[in-house]
């Protein structure tokens, strides 16, 4: 059974991010920032990133060694996983993005805490219900699970598209994680669209379905196969989401909670609680 060692208590972790900040801020200490993805580490959109932030801190990239887009939170636990260092503060793994998170800080940083996780540039938005699909995405809930800010940064892909302002905003938006912090168990989603940005939105996640789940096909040798993921996705005009403000040109950043608990729900079970009984009792 896979399990992680006790992570330190809250009060105490969060005095340790305090007094962090309070260090890159005065200047005694540069930040130790975390890079990883999901679309491999020859990526253009993590090379550019990484490149943006250089000058920022001390810049470490774990990377898989793939591409691993859709693979959500997996760890890969029934086999060895294999690291490989290509030059300094960079390395690859034959994982997932999420292997590649908990490697970077439980092993190459090892008794380093980073402050602050950053994955993508994705090649492609995760909005919407595809947050629970994302490599990227995961990645960062991953470093959340370790107690580490993060951010997931994605590239809507389109005419003339360009991870340049991506990786710009993404270091903008680094900074101020940096000096102010995130609240626990929580991180930023952001979303670039293809054009010149009109400005910044803050909103929750949209709405989007695809018109057919499974595409059946004949593999050269005759065989029946499937796809998934097939049929154009459509998305719903809801204003105050992601979808519907990329589309009409905006930066989005999306507060994500790693408590997926529905508290309206609970509060109201356990005002009926009583109602209810188990069979035989």
């Amino acid at each position: 059974m896979f399990s992680r060692a006790p992570a330190a208590r809250p009060a105490a972790r969060e005095r340790k991010r305090r007094e962090g900040r309070a260090a890159i801020l005065r200047g005694v200490t540069k930040p130790l920032v975390l890079l990883t993805n999901d679309d491999g580490y020859t990526s253009e959109g993590l090379q550019v990133l990484a490149d943006a932030l250089e000058s920022l801190g001390e810049v470490w990239v774990v990377a898989p060694d793939r591409e691993n887009s859709a693979v959500s939170h997996a760890l890969t636990l029934s086999r060895p996983l294999r690291m490989t260092r290509l030059s300094e503060r960079r390395y690859v793994v034959d994982g997932t993005p999420t292997d590649c998170v908990t490697l970077g800080i439980c092993q190459v940083l090892r008794g380093r805490t980073p402050d602050l996780v950053i994955s993508g540039i994705n090649f492609g938005a995760n909005m919407g219900d595809d947050v629970h699909y994302s490599g990227t995405v995961s990645a960062a809930f991953e470093a959340v699970i370790l107690g580490v800010p993060s951010i997931a940064v994605s590239q809507v892909i389109g005419e003339g598209f360009s991870f340049h302002f991506a990786a710009k905003f993404a270091r903008l938006l680094a900074e101020r994680v940096l000096e102010r912090g995130l609240p626990e168990a929580t991180l930023l989603n952001v979303n670039v669209p293809p054009v010149a940005p009109r400005g910044i939105k803050f909103c929750r996640l949209g709405k989007r379905r695809y018109t057919e789940g499974v595409v059946e096909d004949t593999d050269p040798r005759g065989r029946t196969c499937y796809w998934i993921g097939g049929g154009a996705p459509e998305w719903e005009r809801l204003p105050g989401t992601d979808f519907n403000e990329v589309a009409a040109g905006f930066v989005t950043i999306t507060p994500l909670k790693l408590d997926m608990t529905d508290h309206q729900l609970l509060e109201s079970l356990q005002n009926e609680a009583a109602a209810w009984r188990l069979e035989g009792r």
